[in-house]
């Protein structure tokens, strides 16, 4: 029912605008026209006729040219973070240091080492150099160093692709959800590079592995009043201050599909970009279920009984995931799906409601307007309740799974290492569209929509997939996936 009202709202209001705009233009030619009959049948001046036609010019003047949509936004490229080897944590190495901590006990080690070998991870994922310490260093000064590590690198390699200047730059947007300093990552990265003083800066903290997209959707949203300007939004998460050094096990998940990951995109809405940018942002929407209690309740930082900090993940987890995930492909699909497949879903919703309640309710198929969809790499189950979710193929969530294969879950900049890995493969085409849906805590939902603009070549040669993309995709059934 909930799902058919949020449809039957955002369609109203839609059909609603419409025909506002429509009778109000309708009305000022009605009334135009009688006017100039007037004029007509009384004879009058010319000079009236002149005036009534000015009016008309200026009204459609003002109705179509000062009153138009704000420019377009456009994803002119973007870079990820490859660690470095050294930075590589293999399943044994994880487990013998956690054996050698002192902290874990035997059934926490063995808890553990079974996650990672369930967990559709490879031996080759990264964790940053305070946590291969014995024991793990998580004071501030290390998650600094941490930031320092992840930001600068696709800070110079972003600049370096599109050859702008840091001064350049009008916004700055920074999230990391768990690591939130003072100054701020966003203030690091402005002292760093010696930005400029009119520089509009934020910085997005706690948002969850959602806040990359939350960032681009910031991002557009501020270009939006800022013409002819220049964006750089920056995903990452600092894994040393998230380390739960406890024994309950519902925070011990974090240690072990966590991993280094960070992404830099440069959004611009000036028009001669269009001319040598990636994509154009065509839809963004955001959702959320936080004022529902198991929603909010799903996933949630807290101490444990021993006074140590984690992230507890429910077991309704998915659950909640998937009617928050239903919720906001309804409303994504009332925006970007053609009106019969639209009709024939609140149809459905209708007979299932009043007529027959054995029946099925008809989920049309996004794939007939999205080519390529990057989604949350939280973990091989919520992939998998993904795709049944948007009727997904082994290909459509290959990026996904292999993401999480190669890289671990990165949080809020896994959705950057999945377009590479499509764009590396050649897959996406000049007038495809792209959907980057992210999930996080909350639980929130945030989607966008974006079309590729060029056609990719030698992608796969500046992306942190060069060195290993030729052995992708792999058979990882054997790890659940």
């Amino acid at each position: 029912m909930n799902i058919l009202l949020a449809t039957m709202l955002l369609l109203s209001k839609h059909l609603l605008s419409t025909l506002m705009e429509f009778m109000g233009f309708s009305t000022f030619i009605f009334v135009a026209l009688s006017f100039e009959a007037f004029l007509i049948f009384q004879k009058w001046n010319p000079f009236f006729h002149f005036l009534l036609l000015s009016c008309f010019f200026l009204f459609t003047l003002k109705t179509y040219i000062f009153n138009s949509k704000p420019p377009p936004v456009y994803l002119v490229d973007f870079s990820c973070f490859k660690p470095p080897n050294v930075c590589k944590a293999p399943f044994s190495s994880f487990i013998q240091h956690a054996s050698m901590i002192g902290y874990f006990d035997s059934e926490s080690v063995d808890f553990m080492a079974k996650i990672l070998t369930s967990s559709g991870l490879s031996q080759e994922t990264y964790l940053p150099p305070a946590l291969h310490c014995i024991p793990p260093k998580t004071h501030h000064q290390e998650s600094i160093k941490e930031a320092e590590m992840v930001l600068f690198p696709v800070m110079d390699d972003l600049l370096s692709k599109t050859k702008l200047s840091p001064r350049d730059i009008d916004i700055l947007i920074v999230n990391c959800s768990g690591f939130c300093p003072s100054p701020s990552l966003s203030s690091i990265i402005i002292n760093k590079y010696s930005m400029r003083s009119d520089i509009k800066s934020f910085n997005l903290s706690g948002m969850g592995c959602s806040a990359g997209a939350i960032g681009i959707d910031l991002g557009q949203n501020i270009l939006k009043t800022h013409k002819n300007s220049n964006a750089i939004v920056l995903s990452t998460e600092i894994l040393s201050t998230g380390w739960y050094s406890g024994h309950e096990k519902p925070k011990l998940l974090l240690n072990c599909v966590f991993r280094m990951g960070s992404a830099a995109i440069l959004l611009t809405n000036k028009k001669e970009a269009r001319n040598t940018s990636k994509y154009k942002l065509l839809h963004s929407l955001r959702t959320q279920r936080a004022f529902d209690d198991r929603a909010y309740l799903s996933a949630f930082r807290e101490e444990d009984s021993c006074g140590k900090l984690g992230v507890t993940f429910k077991k309704d987890l998915l659950q909640a995931v998937g009617e928050t995930l239903r919720s906001h492909i309804t409303i994504l699909g009332s925006q970007i799906l053609p009106f019969s497949a639209k009709l024939w879903h609140v149809v459905s919703i209708i007979r299932k409601k009043f007529i027959d309640k054995s029946g099925e309710i008809y989920m049309p198929s996004f794939k007939s307007v999205i080519q390529h969809f990057c989604l949350p790499t939280s973990g091989i189950a919520l992939i998998r309740e993904v795709a049944k979710a948007l009727k997904l193929n082994a290909r459509d969530v290959e990026a996904a799974l292999m993401t999480l294969h190669r890289f671990g879950n990165q949080s809020s900049s896994s959705w950057w290492y999945e377009l590479a890995y499509m764009e590396g493969k050649e897959r996406v085409k000049k007038g495809d569209k792209v959907w980057l849906l992210g999930l996080g805590t909350g639980l929130k939902c945030c989607s966008l929509v974006w079309e590729c603009l060029q056609p990719m070549a030698d992608e796969s040669k500046r992306s942190p997939w060069s060195d290993c993309l030729h052995r992708y995709p792999v058979d990882t059934a054997g790890q659940g996936v």
